[in-house]
């Protein structure tokens, strides 16, 4: 081999060495089993979000539809938002520390019907999600069904008529426009929003009725029960005292403290069936009860049966 031969060959070149080696592809099923469970966490929370906030703003209509009954406001009994939410604070812990162990079985069954059944229950679902019609559907109706509560506060006695009125409801309403959603994906998050807050609203329809009955039964039996407890009605009792000389008034009997505005006190007589103000300044609150005990058949308005024959 002459030199000339030897120069023509080409220089001997290293390669280079690559800064990011090529990464083996991951198991497609660990994706997918650790987005699911936190895809579905995700989907839970977008509806209970927009459910708890229209309650929460619902829930003040069902304050007034209560106190509607001894004839004052609200207002008049020194209650507003801010103290209806320093009441319920309470509650709203005890909602939380349910809903969250209430929450984690609900995603584990899911995951596990999903294992049990080797992913059926997933291809199901996407199946499902699959027909914007179908979801539309779903949705609608379920919107339309939100509305028995505020049917049934309204009056509405006859079942079949309301069963009627909200599917109409739903699918004349609801139908089109949550088609059309399905098509974007800012347009199905929008539509998870409606269907909470429309359900949110409905469930403080049937809360209002709830509560207003249970303020009724207040003013006839003079006793408060759970549900009124938890949404901050306050069931405290007192014998009002004369500020001046320390005498028990109206016969020493038990008055129920509605609340406090304006420097008055505002109570309601269960014998005689009145709700009345009185001046802070010449009012003592003696022997103050919480959730007093009746004796069986106790009722109020027997001072007011007395006075009418």
């Amino acid at each position: 081999m002459t030199s000339q031969d030897i120069s023509e060959q080409p220089p001997y070149v290293s390669p280079i060495p690559q800064d990011n080696p090529p990464v083996a592809p991951k198991d497609p099923s660990e994706e997918e089993e650790g987005g699911g469970v936190l895809e579905m966490i995700e989907r839970i929370g977008s509806i209970i979000v927009p459910i708890g906030v229209a309650l929460y703003a619902v829930l003040y209509l069902g304050v007034e539809s209560m106190y509607s009954i001894f004839e004052v406001s609200p207002q008049q009994a020194g209650i507003d938002q801010s103290v209806l939410l320093g009441r319920l604070m309470g509650t709203l812990v005890l909602l939380l520390l349910v809903a969250l162990p209430v929450l984690g079985v609900v995603v584990g069954v899911g995951w596990l019907a999903d294992k049990v059944t080797r992913g059926a229950v997933g291809r199901l679902v996407g199946a499902v999600r699959r027909r914007p019609w179908l979801v539309a559907a779903f949705a609608a109706l379920w919107c339309g069904a939100t509305y028995w509560g505020l049917l049934d506060l309204l009056g509405g006695s006859d079942v079949a008529v309301m069963v009627v009125v909200a599917v109409g409801l739903g699918v004349l309403t609801f139908l089109v426009p949550f088609r059309l959603l399905r098509r974007k994906p800012v347009g199905r998050a929008g539509m998870k929003v409606i269907v909470g807050a429309l359900t949110g609203i409905g469930l403080g329809f049937l809360l209002i009725m709830q509560m207003t009955l249970g303020a009724i039964e207040v003013q006839q039996t003079g006793k408060a029960n759970e549900l009124i407890t938890y949404v901050g009605f306050q069931d405290q009792w007192a014998i009002l005292k004369n500020a001046e000389n320390d005498k028990p008034l109206y016969g020493g009997r038990w008055m129920m403290v509605l609340g406090e505005s304006n420097g008055a006190y505002v109570f309601y007589d269960c014998d005689k069936l009145e709700t009345f103000r009185r001046s802070m300044d010449r009012t003592i609150l003696g022997s103050l009860r919480l959730t007093p005990e009746r004796e069986p058949g106790f009722k109020c308005g027997t001072l007011a049966e007395d006075e009418s024959q």
